[in-house]
């Protein structure tokens, strides 16, 4: 198997729950509060800018030129899409919010991969890619004429978006390849985190989760 195929199966619990929390199914049944999406779409905003930053960096690391390539192309296009799809919601000036816990939990552990082997750090980034594209695949066959969240899961469901997780999970796959059993093994845990962390940020969402003190 395929290193991307032996993570998959260990973390593929994960995202079934990530399905069944009520976030991503009033989501998809177009009854999440408006509340509770719009702290979503703040938090993602924050998480995306951060994100960026990360797969420039692992692009400047990588072996091949056109993984850098790649990479280089993943960082501009997640700016631009992300960017209109956050302004189709809250318009061209978007509010100051702050992190919160998960959220910086989540940009923290991206960032710190920073020290590590760039085959770990491309793998931390990778459930940002699958989970969100087998999530927004999932839920728009889900998705009904009206849905006020149509524009989101449409972005994420489209052709577009899974052709770039296949390339991310193809890269990550040649990284794997050329690696020990220790650095694949590492690389999994990283990827584990991280698609915990998916669920995490998904769930913070609906909890509105904020700083205790």
């Amino acid at each position: 198997m395929k290193w991307s195929e032996h993570t998959w199966l260990a973390a593929e619990p994960i995202y079934k729950a990530i399905l069944d929390l009520p976030f991503v199914r009033e989501l998809a049944a177009g009854t999440l509060s408006r509340e509770r999406f719009m702290f979503y779409i703040a938090q993602d905003s924050i998480y995306i800018d951060n994100y960026s930053r990360v797969l420039a960096h692992i692009a400047s690391r990588l072996p091949h030129k056109a993984q850098t390539e790649d990479f280089l192309k993943f960082a501009t296009d997640g700016i631009l899409v992300e960017k209109a799809l956050h302004e189709s919601y809250l318009g061209s000036d978007l509010p100051q919010a702050e992190a919160s816990p998960t959220c910086l939990l989540y940009t923290s552990f991206e960032s710190s991969k920073a020290l590590e082997p760039v085959e770990i750090e491309a793998a931390s980034i990778l459930p940002c890619f699958w989970v969100y594209q087998r999530v927004g695949e999932a839920i728009l066959k889900e998705c009904r004429p009206g849905n006020p969240y149509a524009k989101w899961i449409e972005t994420y469901g489209d052709e577009a978006f899974a052709k770039s997780n296949i390339r991310a999970i193809e890269i990550c796959d040649e990284l794997a390849d050329a690696s020990t059993a220790d650095i694949r093994r590492r690389m999994t845990e990283a990827f584990m985190m991280s698609t915990r962390m998916e669920w995490m940020f998904w769930h913070s969402a609906y909890q509105l989760e904020k700083w205790k003190i």
